[in-house]
């Protein structure tokens, strides 16, 4: 894995065109606010059509609806900032859930599956010739579920056995983390760098519409008793946008506490990737 090289200063002379999805609230919000404030182009992308426009008209920014639960809104979006933006400097897929009972969506997948996972893979791969071009980093925003509650089986990528939100949820994480391991081998020498973090716990609307036992927690003062702020959250994401010089960010890593971390995870990053261009019906390249 190689270090990114990027400006000396968090505020560069050129500013960056950063496509931010799940930037309706919470963590996307906050990091849209901050990278605005610091003079860069923010492209906010949403599931709700009115929290999104209202951030968008609060910072003066363009945006586009999509629902990750349908591939179709997935396709649309990509092709709309396929148009809008000839340049991509960063996507970060930011948007996820976790959610409760097991439901398959219109598209016949698992929904956690496809929300936190196949739909930015989807969104990533169809911007590819964009990203590559302008020599992007993709930013996975990922979790420590990936780590404490993942079991990741290419026989069963839709949690049809022993389903439980929080395992599907850490599936779909350490998916994201083989994604961005794959597409630093695959496309680093072209320009292309990837990383996944985990922004740690936050006082967010993130699990409020869960049906499972983390979505009931949420619903209670004790996160945003416990829990650090979607500001202080976005700030880890914006290191890996405009890092100092003493942040050397490591492209196809997964970062913890803005640092580097090792995940025993089994090595079936081209198996996975192999298997999500067939479910998705991607021309392989």
């Amino acid at each position: 894995m190689a270090p990114l090289q990027h400006p000396a200063r968090r505020e560069p002379a050129l500013p960056k065109t950063v496509v931010i999805t799940g930037a309706s609230d919470g963590t996307g919000a906050a990091a849209a606010r901050l990278l605005v404030r610091d003079g860069h182009r923010v492209v906010a992308v949403g599931r709700s059509e009115a929290k999104t426009k209202a951030v968008a008209d609060e910072l003066g920014v363009h945006h586009f609806v999509a629902d990750f639960a349908d591939l179709h809104q997935v396709r649309t979006l990509a092709a709309q900032l396929a148009d809008h933006c000839p340049r991509i400097d960063v996507l970060a897929n930011n948007a996820g859930a976790i959610l409760g009972d097991r439901h398959v969506t219109a598209d016949g997948f698992e929904e956690t599956f496809q929300v936190n996972y196949l739909a930015p893979f989807l969104l990533t791969n169809l911007l590819l010739d964009t990203l590559l071009a302008s020599q992007a980093l993709v930013v996975q925003t990922s979790s420590n579920a990936a780590r404490l509650s993942a079991r990741v089986d290419l026989d069963d990528l839709d949690n049809a056995r022993n389903y439980s939100p929080v395992r599907a949820y850490g599936n779909a994480k350490l998916e994201l983390v083989l994604f961005t391991r794959e597409l630093h081998d695959r496309y680093h020498e072209q320009g292309l760098s990837a990383v996944a973090f985990h922004p740690g716990g936050v006082a967010s609307n993130f699990a409020q519409t869960s049906r499972s036992p983390v979505g009931t927690l949420f619903r209670t003062p004790v996160p945003r008793l416990l829990l650090q702020s979607p500001q202080k959250a976005a700030r880890q994401l914006l290191r890996f946008v405009t890092p100092t010089p003493e942040e050397c960010v490591v492209s196809g890593a997964y970062y913890e506490n803005g640092k580097p971390r090792t995940l025993k995870a089994p090595p079936i990053g081209p198996q996975l990737w192999e298997a999500t261009t067939a479910l998705l019906d991607l021309n392989k390249r």
